[in-house]
């Protein structure tokens, strides 16, 4: 992601400390989200061989990635709003430790249901911490600091989406996927040890209502923004978190060659997330269009040419520079409909974007235990192309980019 509509601070109001603590509590909160990003994310590369362990099909395994987002879509509000007093410093800690116990107790699951549960405590901190994480680049470093601050942050994201996925297929494909899990509970608890010692107190501010939230929802930008991100990211993580299979059964490659296929993919994701973030700004409507327009291109191409290794990898590389910009695009969108309250926009980001994951994954697990992966992907491709129908229709009317909410 790019930057996102941030709080600016007082100079003042900051902390005396030196730039360089300043910017490893602006890291220290980076690694934050990358470990929720990864740890989401990780068992798309680990679906068969998790679902082998405990026998159960794919899409009953696709369940690891429906859970948290649903968690996280009702966590980002009542989270957000709940604690809208408590330090911040505090919240973030709290929320990283829950991430590390659920991780080893994924590592350790003797069961099915324990690796659900821990996928629930997922859930909680991704609502809880990046809903809090995303907008304290300003209560971290001077005013003129605080774009590249959130930039970095955000940078996250590609990260994870990056290193999530193969780095857990190879973990698991080396050591078992518990050690993958056992791996980022480590790293997860690194983390908070860092946030401990860099973060600096962040006595609450103006708490984030709920009457702000649905304020926003009359904006008929953000209701825009709610449909289309529905649709393009019902269309990718309805595929996407069922790729593994897709390039086992289709493509017939093994182990290691899919590491490397979702690592290209990944880099091809980080592509996209830096195209997108230099224009969206300009040209939202197309920029989200046309990140729609090739998502459905390759995922409708994948059944054709996905048999061959070739095929399949220059469509995920086209899939990956696709993907890379939608979340920029969906947050952008957002953050400019609700300018004043740039938590209030990422709660509703936060939560409309988690939600969909889960029905993506959901709808693709269905569809894979019932049909086959390449009937996911070409299910896939037609939600994308009516994403780039929707936003046709919406130029068309000429409606206003963005409308600002208007707070009650």
């Amino acid at each position: 992601m790019s930057t996102a509509t941030a709080a600016s601070t007082d100079p003042a109001e900051l902390p005396a400390r030196s730039p360089f603590v300043s910017w490893l509590a602006v890291i220290s909160v980076m690694l934050g989200i990358f470990s929720i990003v990864t740890t989401e994310i990780l068992p798309i590369g680990l679906l068969t061989s998790i679902g082998s362990s405990f026998t159960v099909s794919d899409g009953m395994a696709g369940l690891m990635m429906t859970m948290p987002g649903f968690l996280a879509a009702v966590s980002a509000p009542l989270v957000t709003v709940a604690t809208g007093r408590i330090d911040r410093r505090l919240m973030l800690g709290a929320f990283i430790l829950l991430l590390a116990l659920a991780n080893f107790l994924a590592a350790a699951a003797s069961s099915y249901w324990l690796v659900l549960v821990s996928r629930v405590l997922v859930g909680i901190t991704i609502g809880g911490f990046w809903s809090i994480g995303a907008g304290l680049a300003g209560r971290l470093v001077p005013p003129e600091s605080v774009g590249r601050a959130t930039a970095v942050i955000f940078s996250a994201v590609p990260l994870g989406s990056v290193l999530g996925v193969p780095m857990g297929t190879f973990i698991g494909d080396v050591a078992g996927w518990r050690t993958a899990f056992l791996v980022m509970g480590v790293l997860t608890v690194t983390v908070f040890v860092l946030l401990v010692l860099v973060v600096p107190p962040l006595p609450a501010e103006e708490p984030t209502r709920l009457r702000v939230l649905t304020g926003m929802l009359r904006s008929t930008s953000t209701r825009f923004a709610l449909v289309i991100t529905f649709l393009v990211v019902l269309a990718h993580f309805g595929a996407y978190t069922y790729v593994t299979p897709f390039l086992e059964r289709v493509t017939l490659a093994g182990a290691g060659l899919i590491t490397v296929f979702l690592l290209v993919y990944g880099a091809a994701g980080i592509a996209g997330n830096f195209l997108g973030g230099c224009v969206v700004a300009r040209r939202p409507r197309a920029t989200f269009a046309a990140a729609a327009a090739m998502i459905a291109g390759a995922t409708l191409l994948l059944p054709v040419l996905g048999g061959s290794r070739l095929g399949a990898v220059v469509l995920l590389i086209l899939w990956g520079v696709a993907y890379g910009a939608v979340p920029v695009c969906s947050q952008t969108w957002f953050a400019k409909a609700c300018p004043d309250s740039p938590e209030a926009s990422s709660v509703l980001f936060t939560a409309s974007f988690q939600a969909t994951i889960s029905m993506g994954a959901l709808a693709g697990g269905v569809v894979v235990d019932r049909s086959s992966p390449s009937m996911v992907m070409a299910l896939a491709g037609a939600a994308a192309v009516l994403a780039v129908v929707a936003i046709g229709v919406h130029h068309a009317h000429r409606l206003t980019w963005p409308a600002p909410a208007h707070r009650p």
